[in-house]
């Protein structure tokens, strides 16, 4: 009965039939994974790299967040997709992203570069707008739906960042001999209440002075959405799809020649160094409720194991507290209320494991890994 209930709960976690090329707990690669409540978590497994750990918690009715890792010969590919205005555009994102990403890598001989992501970020984007023309009769409320998009790729000691939107990457480093371990963020975001992504958006539409408007305290673009680079959020970008039937709340009052939101990735290259420790890859939803030097002293305190459930947990703790309310009593409140509370947040922990990357890519012994988040709790 036990061994039928773990394999329950892996069918949830891993609905698409992934193999994580753990070969089961007899590998000693396979630690815990299960749910608590609305938590789902694998506590601690292995990749081309090192360890990672895993968790994702739901608040909205249908969980807006996806997620996936991806390891072998290649390298290491890690996705982190924070859904809005429903899952579609996060759930198209992690069918086809890394797809494409191979795809356009094996064209090139099998290399990574800064303008092969970008391509794959392209090619994901043109093929979901390509989806939301086709289906717009029957469902033109997918041209609403969008997803912010961090992506990490490690290969030949080299870490890629790519990122559309306001999740993040942030690097636990050490700091010399000294013990202390320092928190980078190696990732730029694209939130208009951030000065400096409002000033580019005025820059590229130098002709529309409402590019940009304050209300409720909130800086949106056109007084709509807070993001200004995603994939999907089509009716941002063509104002075909910025009409009726949409719903009237996203329809502006006036047509628009440049799309007013991108799905061209930040991109960075950062060289691996030996006292470079861990990966926090996150959605806003973590980040909502906790700094980077709290994340990063709570991973860097605390056994691997269990670390990505760890910093969860301490953002709900802080939700709660900011609330007024017991963390216990948080637990309890459903999905679809809790929104009111925390966002959807997915956390990725990376642990680096400096003797394996010295090759960068993974042995042709070591099985592939592929994880996804559920696309359902």
């Amino acid at each position: 009965m036990l061994e039928l209930f773990m394999s329950l709960l892996s069918a949830c976690w891993n609905p698409l039939g992934h193999n994580d090329g753990d070969g089961g707990s007899n590998s000693g690669s396979f630690s815990r994974e299960g749910k608590d409540g609305l938590l789902w978590f694998r506590d601690l497994g292995k990749y081309a790299a090192g360890e990672f750990s895993m968790a994702v918690v739901q608040a909205n009715q249908v969980l807006e967040d996806q997620s996936q890792i991806e390891s072998g010969q290649f390298g290491t590919f890690v996705g982190v997709y924070d859904g809005h205005g429903g899952p579609d555009a996060a759930r198209y994102v992690c069918d086809n992203l890394f797809r494409n990403f191979r795809e356009i890598s094996a064209e090139q001989n099998g290399a990574v570069t800064s303008e092969i992501v970008r391509q794959a970020f392209l090619e994901t984007e043109a093929g979901f707008t390509s989806l939301v023309s086709n289906v717009w009769r029957n469902r033109p409320n997918m041209a609403t739906v969008g997803s912010c998009c961090l992506v990490g790729v490690i290969t030949d000691r080299t870490l890629f960042i790519a990122n559309l939107g306001d999740s993040r990457v942030v690097l636990g480093k050490k700091v010399g001999n000294t013990g202390v371990i320092a928190a980078i963020q190696l990732s730029a975001e694209h939130n208009v209440n951030i000065e400096s992504v409002r000033q580019e958006l005025k820059e590229l539409h130098p002709n529309d002075p409402q590019i940009v408007l304050h209300k409720h305290g909130v800086w949106r673009v056109k007084g709509v959405i807070q993001v200004s680079r995603s994939i999907g959020d089509v009716y941002m970008k063509d104002s075909r799809f910025n009409r009726e039937p949409i719903n009237s709340k996203f329809r502006l009052p006036e047509s628009f020649a440049m799309p007013l939101l991108s799905a061209n990735p930040a991109i960075i290259s950062h060289p691996l160094h030996p006292n470079d420790s861990f990966l926090i890859f996150a959605s806003d939803g973590l980040w909502e409720h906790l700094t980077n030097e709290r994340a990063v002293e709570i991973v860097h305190s605390s056994p691997r194991a269990g670390s990505a459930k760890r910093l969860v947990k301490a953002a709900l703790q802080e939700a709660a507290r900011k609330r007024e309310m017991r963390y216990s009593d948080l637990r309890k409140i459903d999905k679809k209320v809790r929104r009111h509370f925390h966002d959807d947040i997915t956390v990725i922990v990376l642990f680096l494991n400096h003797d394996l990357i010295c090759s960068s890519r993974g042995s042709a012994h070591e099985p592939p890994l592929s994880v996804r988040s559920a696309l359902e709790h």
